[in-house]
């Protein structure tokens, strides 16, 4: 058995190759992979079914969600962008109206909403989350960037919630190793499919192998 150190360090050492692997794509790529992220994602029927979301505002070589954020605004979605606490790592939705008037660079040049345009959302009102991360695993382990600002908001929203992990197929790999805390995500989207982590968690605890 792993102790914890050594799987500190795995996780370390995974963030650290995907993160080169992510960084080395350039401009043009990450703006066509994410497009057709971004069709995928709203083409989906949880999106449909979705009254209120949140998406991440994408920061250097993330999957963009600007073009996401439109189509959402675009089909009547009540939209939130998250405004991250960093004194108890938690997450406030704020809701947007207008990307480019509701929100700038905040922490590390991330974009979060302008203190003077927040608009607060009680997280029990979300129904969807498009989550950020570095790498995931088909069963919706997700390896985000260690601040636990997603674990712990996710666990604060309403059951039947839907937590969808945007990421290039680059990010997703053949295991990532969960922690006490960690929330999977239920789908993956990427520039080539829709990764349904529950149907492939079901799978595992049958014994498919799935």
């Amino acid at each position: 058995m792993r102790t914890g150190s050594e799987v500190w360090e795995e996780k370390n050492r995974l963030r650290r190759e995907v993160l080169d692997r992510r960084e080395r794509l350039d401009r043009a790529e990450v703006t066509a992979r994410s497009a057709a992220i971004a069709e995928r994602a709203l083409a989906l029927p949880e999106l449909a079914r979705a009254r209120t979301i949140m998406a991440y505002c994408s920061y250097r070589h993330e999957v963009a969600t600007s073009g996401l954020i439109a189509g959402c605004l675009a089909a009547g979605k009540v939209v939130t962008v998250p405004k991250t606490v960093p004194a108890d790592r938690s997450i406030i939705p704020s809701r947007v109206l207008d990307l480019a008037e509701d929100v700038a660079p905040a922490n590390f040049g991330i974009p979060e909403p302008r203190p003077e345009r927040m608009r607060p959302v009680p997280p029990e009102e979300v129904d969807l989350v498009f989550v950020p991360g570095v790498a995931f695993d088909r069963t919706g382990n997700r390896l985000g960037y260690g601040g636990g600002y997603y674990d712990r908001f996710l666990k604060l929203l309403r059951p039947g919630r839907v937590a969808i992990a945007l990421a290039f197929e680059i990010q997703v790999v053949g295991s990532v190793t969960p922690g006490r805390f960690d929330v999977p995500m239920d789908l993956i989207v990427t520039e080539e499919r829709v990764i349904d982590c529950r149907a492939a968690r079901a799978g595992r605890r049958a014994g498919t192998g799935r």
